[in-house]
């Protein structure tokens, strides 16, 4: 950072009062970023810690069923999210794309008419969405009956959720991440809720059916994005005077047609819609292929592969995506400022700013991942029970979790750019190598045979991608490599003190009880983020990626 501001200082051709504002732009701009990826990643990780705590309750509660509810749960849900981003993932980025481009521009009338055409067309594809869902059922099933009333329960959200995706991609494209943040809160306090609420009565009150407790599960998410919604409407309703004021000084210059505004939308939100699928998608190949693969070498049961599939990509999801929402939540909140960069011609200023980017999305993954891995045994124990196998492949996820992460923070970077076709040509790359390796790797690796396929598809991929963001703006790689290297060692420091920790504390605590894992997990992870934090702060490392505020906080503890 302080280098970045030297070369503006000695800019000859810059004079002092342009000099002070593009060092205010430049601190303006980091200020937005933090902020936007401070209020997504609470959003994110507040909403992912429900989604993966409410496992505790709901796994005891079905009792005997816990893995083949688990299973069918997640067999609905990646057909659902599959859905769910084939109808909408394009739509938030997409939007706030265009929006953050008209805003730019200063044509805030237009940013207005996009949004509110956005809403009756969204309206419409999650009305067909839904329908094709609920209808084709039986055949996306594969003949399991008792995944048809999940899917057709979940169904129902992908009916209103586009339109709540286009209004969480205004507020984005406004740099206002806030409304987003706390909807996604709301959402999944009132899917938990009902959840947990439905699934007690009906295994511990009523009949016991785990089919009808997994349904009701499933609806939950409909009955939460109720919520979301009522809360984006009143941020909405809030701020009707600034857009009032924004669209009066609107300069109305540009002239775009309803049909031309719809389908360059459209054309945005298509290679979104592909590159959110991405991962749904590598899902589906897991699903529809693993159980049919492993009955061609083993000899498993049919109960005894759904069980595996649990473990293998239901059990870890839930606590693997609490890191991976991390990659989204920062994606988010880079977006609309690379792409105002990008109009204005400042390739400097988009390779800063995807630097920065990338550097606190390893701040973060880093030492997430590394715990995560340390400590997987007493995690794996406390949501779903002592389980060494489960407990290894929740590792291997773990590991893998970094490169789809950094390919979602990536991929959005691209896109930020318009370099839609390229990013479309090295996810295809990816997918195909993934479907290539996908058989051998189940054969010699078993279970671990899906994540290793996946990690190594996203590996090639994330390296494309990498390489068109050299070739697409200027990014100071030595800078970036530095930065890198320090967290690097940070994260490692950071791991040896945890491992230390966790293997002192073994002595007395067993990782296979619930209470011990509690009490391990609890230590261990204050150590880590003990010991993080002050290298953090110590390197100042965090002044530079997270704001002047974390200067402060140094300055109160004492670190020197």
């Amino acid at each position: 950072m302080t280098e970045e501001k030297m070369e503006v200082s000695t800019d000859d051709y810059v004079d002092s009062e342009s000099k002070e504002e593009l060092v205010h732009e430049e601190i303006e701009e980091n200020n937005n970023i933090v902020k936007g990826s401070l209020w997504m990643t609470i959003g994110s990780i507040t909403s992912r810690l429900l989604g993966a705590v409410y496992i505790i309750p709901w796994y005891a509660w079905m009792g005997e069923h816990a893995e083949m509810a688990n299973s069918l749960f997640g067999k609905g849900y990646n057909i659902y999210s599959f859905f769910l981003m084939i109808a909408t993932a394009g739509i938030p980025s997409a939007v706030g794309k265009q929006i953050a481009k008209y805003n730019a521009l200063n044509e805030y009338r237009l940013s207005d008419r996009l949004f509110r055409k956005s809403l009756g067309l969204m309206s419409i594809f999650g009305f067909i969405f839904a329908a094709v869902m609920f209808f084709a059922a039986p055949v996306l099933a594969q003949g399991d009956m008792n995944l048809v009333p999940t899917m057709r329960a979940l169904s129902l959200s992908v009916l209103i959720f586009p339109c709540m995706s286009v209004v969480r991609g205004y507020f984005m494209g406004n740099q206002d991440l806030m409304p987003s943040a706390v909807s996604q809160i709301v959402e999944q306090f009132i899917r938990v809720f009902y959840m947990l609420l439905m699934t007690f009565i009906i295994m511990k009150v009523l009949s016991g059916d785990y089919v009808a407790a997994v349904t009701q599960s499933t609806f939950a998410a409909f009955v939460g994005m109720i919520g979301s919604f009522a809360v984006l409407g009143y941020f909405y309703w809030k701020g009707r005077k600034e857009r009032s004021i924004r669209m009066a000084n609107s300069n109305n210059e540009l002239s775009v047609s309803t049909t031309s505004l719809i389908k360059e939308m459209l054309i945005e939100a298509i290679p979104f819609i592909i590159i959110g699928s991405a991962i749904p998608l590598f899902k589906l190949v897991d699903q529809y292929t693993f159980e049919p693969m492993m009955k061609q070498f083993t000899s498993y049961s049919s109960t005894q592969l759904k069980e595996m599939f649990s473990i293998l990509s239901v059990n870890p999801d839930k606590l693997t995506m609490i890191i991976i929402s991390l990659a989204t939540s920062l994606s988010a909140a880079s977006l609309p400022v690379i792409t105002e960069a990008f109009i204005k011609g400042d390739r400097k200023g988009v390779g800063k700013l995807c630097s920065e980017s990338i550097q606190l999305f390893c701040l973060v993954m880093f030492p997430a991942i590394v715990g995560m891995s340390i400590v997987a045994v007493p995690v794996y124990t406390i949501f779903y029970g002592h389980n060494m196998l489960g407990s290894e492949v929740l590792i291997a996820c773990t590991v893998s979790s970094l490169v789809s992460g950094f390919f979602m923070l990536s991929s959005v970077l691209l896109q930020a750019m318009f370099m839609n076709r390229q990013l479309l040509i090295e996810l295809a790359i990816g997918f195909i190598v993934k479907c290539i390796i996908q058989y051998p790797c189940i054969y010699a690796f078993k279970i671990y045979g899906p994540i290793i396929a996946t990690t190594i598809a996203f590996c090639i991929t994330d390296l494309l991608i990498i390489r068109s963001l050299t070739k697409a703006s200027d990014i100071r790689l030595s800078l970036l490599g530095k930065r890198l290297l320090l967290i690097l060692l940070m994260t490692t420091l950071m791991g040896v003190g945890t491992f230390l920790a966790e293997h002192l504390l073994c002595q007395w605590l067993s990782p296979a009880s619930r209470l011990g894992a509690m009490v391990l997990f609890a230590i261990c992870l204050g150590v880590g983020v003990v010991i993080y934090a002050y290298f953090v702060l110590k390197t100042r490392i965090g002044d530079v990626l997270l704001g002047q505020k974390i200067g402060g906080l140094r300055q109160k503890l004492r670190i020197k």
